[in-house]
């Protein structure tokens, strides 16, 4: 398992700025192997669907997985006929190390893959990676499992998937419910520090992926798919659930003893709305029960060790005042630091101060309850007494923290402030490396992680528009081209997909 860190946080989300005619918004990848009937048809269809439906520039672009027929022929005289078809060999077999050569090479904000069969129904791309250009999610993936999708596929490969999936839940604690759909897509951003930490080049690649990406905080969107089973498929079903088993034990094994780190992607972005500094909405209500809790435990067993020490050589009013005393400021100080989370001196003078006057009301509760306890019994036993003072602390306790949260430590005051939540900033880097496309097929390595495309400084545009200026979008006069792009219909089929 690799433990090396990512290369860095991810940036805030955001909508995709509308790019230049050259740089595509989605690169499709296909990955084959041994494909040379299927892989034109495929490429046809998929790239005809797009030209109609998809409002933004596309690429797509043919991972050969070292085939050994004429399939890389075929990607070649494809990329040449098509301006936004490109082809790339490698020459070892895996589809995960074709899809993380690819992404990491790939100059395009949204990164996808499709199986070459195209089982799934392409109505479904456009929904798939809506939500990585708008900026609300990080990663899609087509769900076979939903309740809305329509799937039509043999019983022994509806069962092998449905009980690889609970594998995964009970196993890894997935949440997703399709991890081996081969319709899924990820922002570029996200892909350059998640894919450093995938381990696996073949078909576990999707669920590692997934797996991480849920364990890290990243927002994964799921869409119902249409999906119809290829009766062709080369697929060997033993030999990839094998491989995935072993996969879901090197995962799980290494996420269970920490020898995975996924520090540098839990909470990457800056804008979670749980980061943000809010006067009016009170923040961490469960983290502090818990601390209180567990400082209240502590200090009770405390109080009932002093309180049977005091009690062996005075009355139990005397006892219990010193017990509650002494336990009080012991309390005060772990909520202090502990609970509330107060550094520091500043303050801490007053913070006891305003304790023992809840060190007083809570005096006043479990004094009266021995005092009634007295009138009751003349001579009640110890045992007695120490149940009527649990319980009475218990009722003192809950006034506690309410007292703590809304009185005593309400605004932090005098400790030294919790450092504010910083955004991370994206500075793409200003290297350019060159296309690793080419019609030839030669094997490439993509090591390095190209940058975001940018938007176009200012140029004056041809047809008479004006550039983009920031004092016109900040007076509201200039408006993302995105905005005017029309909705496809949902009926609007593919004519040639017989299915």
């Amino acid at each position: 398992m690799r433990t090396d860190s990512s290369p860095g946080n991810l940036p805030a989300r955001e909508h995709l700025p509308a790019a230049d005619a050259g740089t595509p918004v989605l690169d499709v990848v296909i990955p084959v192997y041994n494909e040379e009937k299927d892989l034109q048809p495929c490429v046809l269809r998929l790239h005809d669907h797009l030209r109609r439906t998809f409002p933004y520039t596309f690429r797509i672009t043919v991972a050969d997985n070292a085939s050994t027929d004429s399939t890389p022929q075929v990607a070649a005289r494809l990329a040449a006929q098509i301006p936004e078809v490109r082809s790339f060999r490698l020459e070892q077999k895996g589809r995960g190390r074709a899809l993380r050569t690819v992404w990491s090479a790939s100059d395009a904000p949204v990164l996808a893959y499709m199986d070459v069969d195209l089982s799934t129904d392409l109505n479904a791309l456009l929904p798939l990676v809506a939500p990585l250009i708008s900026g609300h999610s990080d990663l899609a993936i087509g769900s076979r499992l939903s309740r809305s999708s329509r799937v039509v596929r043999g019983a022994k490969r509806e069962f092998i998937s449905r009980a690889y999936n609970l594998i995964l839940r009970g196993s890894l604690q997935a949440r997703f419910t399709d991890a081996q759909c081969g319709f899924k897509a990820i922002r570029r951003d996200v892909a350059q520090v998640l894919l450093p930490l995938v381990e696996d080049t073949g078909w576990f690649f999707d669920t590692e992926m997934l797996v991480l990406a849920e364990r890290a905080g990243l927002r994964i969107h799921e869409v119902p798919v249409d999906w119809v089973d290829d009766p062709d498929s080369t697929v060997h079903i033993v030999k990839t659930a094998t491989d995935d088993l072993k996969g879901v034990w090197r995962v799980g094994r290494a996420l269970a003893t920490g020898s995975l780190s996924l520090d540098r992607l839990t909470r990457p972005f800056g804008d979670d709305p749980r980061d943000r500094e809010l006067t009016d909405v009170p923040k961490g209500l469960a983290r502090q029960l818990v601390g209180f809790c567990v400082v209240g435990g502590l200090s009770t067993l405390f109080y009932l060790l002093l309180y049977t020490v005091f009690r062996s050589f005075s009355g139990a009013q005397v006892a219990n005042a010193l017990a509650l005393l002494v336990s009080a400021v012991a309390n005060t100080a772990a909520n202090r630091r502990l609970t509330f989370g107060v550094r520091g001196r500043g303050g801490a003078v007053r913070h006891q101060a305003q304790g023992l006057v809840v060190f007083g009301i809570g005096l006043v509760l479990t004094s009266g309850s021995l005092a009634a306890l007295n009138a009751a019994t003349s001579d009640p036993a110890h045992s007695t007494e120490l149940a009527v003072l649990i319980a009475a602390n218990l009722a003192a306790t809950v006034l506690r923290f309410l007292l703590f949260r809304a009185w005593v430590f309400s605004d932090r005051r005098g400790g030294t402030p919790s450092p504010s939540p910083v955004v991370a900033s994206h500075q793409p880097s200003s290297q350019q490396p060159s296309s690793p496309f080419g019609t030839t097929g030669a094997r490439q390595e993509a090591d390095a992680f190209p940058p975001l495309p940018q938007r176009p400084a200012a140029p004056s545009s041809p047809h008479g528009t004006d550039p983009f200026r920031s004092e016109k979008a900040a007076e509201g006069s200039w408006r993302d081209s995105t905005m005017q792009l029309q909705a496809v219909r949902p009926h609007d089929h593919d004519q040639r997909n017989a299915r």
